[in-house]
């Protein structure tokens, strides 16, 4: 069985997959499309030496900040870790928030290999329109670009809807998917402290070396934390003004996490107690142990 622990960021989810990997004789997997490449550690909330107790983890710091990485490079990667891992009969437990990563390692996803549109000069609205105008059952949320920029693709190249593609999706592995959140005032909160802790951890430093690289590749552009800071280094803003950007690019990023994995995956969720965050433990392996 593969288990999945997924939510929106800061909400414990590197805690709880620790935990379970202990109690489950699992190995945890890296399902965080940042958490890749090497030297993106602040930022991107990369779990620590320390954090991680001795449990083997996966796919993170595999690649290096000028390289590509697909999703269906995760795909290939992430599939032989899972059956390596089941193959050793260890419990495989997949931890993070790219959504699409999850969906495209665990279900029947087909990659097919057509030409990439360019579709830069569409305004969103107007993204949106012509994926509804060739799939009137698109799920795709409005303000997902890269997303409908995907769809858009996937049914000029196949003249298939998109939607019909979602839906033939399937399940190729026993899967639990278990979800962690909390209250949207908490989870906001959690998410300003957070951005406080990155600062002070020497998240200045860490995108001011990214800045010195003139490299803005997807791996560097992607993560919340630098592109914000580049406008400081750049002079264009004060910094006090690229930190609360921070703040609010992650709760934005919050709020269309839970949209994405309350549309697409099947999700026992949890609400965590930070006070006593056994209680939470607990709660997951009873429901895990319920359904073996």
């Amino acid at each position: 069985m593969v288990i999945v622990i997924t939510g929106p960021t800061c909400v414990g989810k590197t805690k709880m997959s620790i935990e379970l990997a202990k109690k489950l004789n699992g190995e945890i997997i890296n399902a965080d499309s940042t958490q890749v490449y090497i030297g993106l550690s602040i930022a991107t909330a990369k779990v620590t030496e320390e954090e991680m107790e001795g449990v083997k983890h996966h796919l993170i710091d595999i690649k290096n900040i000028d390289e590509e990485y697909s999703v269906y490079d995760y795909q290939k990667d992430c599939r032989s870790v899972i059956d390596d891992i089941i193959a050793r009969g260890k419990t495989p437990i997949m931890v993070g928030g790219t959504g699409l990563y999850i969906k495209a390692a665990l279900y029947n996803y087909d990659f097919i290999e057509y030409k990439k549109n360019n579709y830069d000069s569409l305004s969103i609205d107007e993204l949106y329109n012509k994926v509804i105008s060739l799939d009137k059952n698109n799920k795709v949320h409005k303000n997902n670009r890269k997303r409908l920029e995907s769809a858009l693709n996937y049914m000029e190249n196949t003249n298939k809807p998109f939607s019909e593609k979602e839906k033939s999706d399937k399940l190729i592995y026993d899967t639990l998917f278990i979800g962690l959140t909390t209250d949207r005032n908490n989870l906001y909160d959690r998410i300003n402290k957070r951005v406080d802790d990155m600062i002070n951890l020497g998240l200045i430093d860490e995108a001011y070396k990214l800045y010195k690289t003139n490299i803005r590749s997807k791996a560097v552009m992607t993560p919340i934390g630098y592109k914000e800071l580049f406008l400081y280094f750049d002079k264009k803003n004060t910094l006090e003004e690229c930190i609360e950007k921070i703040k609010q690019n992650s709760r934005r990023y919050a709020k269309r996490q839970y949209t994405w994995f309350n549309h697409q995956l099947n999700i026992k969720w949890f609400n965590v107690d930070f006070d006593n965050f056994d209680n939470t433990v607990n709660s997951v392996i009873k429901y895990i142990d319920n359904k073996k």
